[in-house]
């Protein structure tokens, strides 16, 4: 009788550990700890990664620890463009590369996007890098000449705005 509990559970924690690296896949995280995360449904929210050199604040979705190494993740709840990840996407997980590289001294090599239906990895190059740089730049000079203005006209998108308590341009 032992033997046959034992078997059982044995099966259980099978399917247990089964179950468990199907959703990791599903979810586009990477193997490894993830050391950050920012969203709602898993508890308490990290607080955002901060550089005072660049001027910029972000909070990823997912950093997972591979190492020395550290991943950001950025997950999108829509549908992954036909032709690639979206530009800003991509500057977005720049930023998180750039954030990441200051707070924890390591350059991560790549981060991901992670689509409803597809993931991209993408290279955390010097090319890239320099192309972030010269759009904070452009962000930083409209915003102390004063022509920094909202960039839409999606109320949904202005209601779920983290910012929207301070801007004077909000359209709800």
């Amino acid at each position: 009788m032992t033997g046959f509990i034992a078997v059982v559970l044995i099966l259980i924690g099978v399917v247990a550990l089964m179950w468990s690296r199907g959703m990791r896949q599903a979810s586009g995280l990477p193997s490894g700890e993830v050391i950050y995360i920012d969203t709602r449904g898993w508890g308490t929210i990290d607080q955002p990664l901060f550089s005072s050199v660049y001027r910029l604040t972000g909070k990823p979705d997912y950093l997972v620890k591979k190492g020395k190494h550290i991943v950001p993740v950025e997950v999108k709840s829509a549908h992954a463009p036909g032709d690639g990840p979206h530009h800003g996407h991509i500057l977005q997980l720049a930023a998180y590369c750039l954030l990441v590289e200051e707070e924890y001294g390591h350059r991560p090599d790549y981060g991901i996007i992670k689509y409803a239906d597809k993931t991209f990895s993408v290279d955390n190059t010097d090319e890239l890098q320099s192309m972030l740089l010269d759009v904070l730049d452009e962000m930083h000079n409209a915003h102390e000449a004063g022509y920094a203005d909202r960039s839409h006209d999606e109320q949904q998108r202005c209601a779920q705005c983290g910012y929207r308590h301070a801007c004077d341009e909000r359209l709800t």
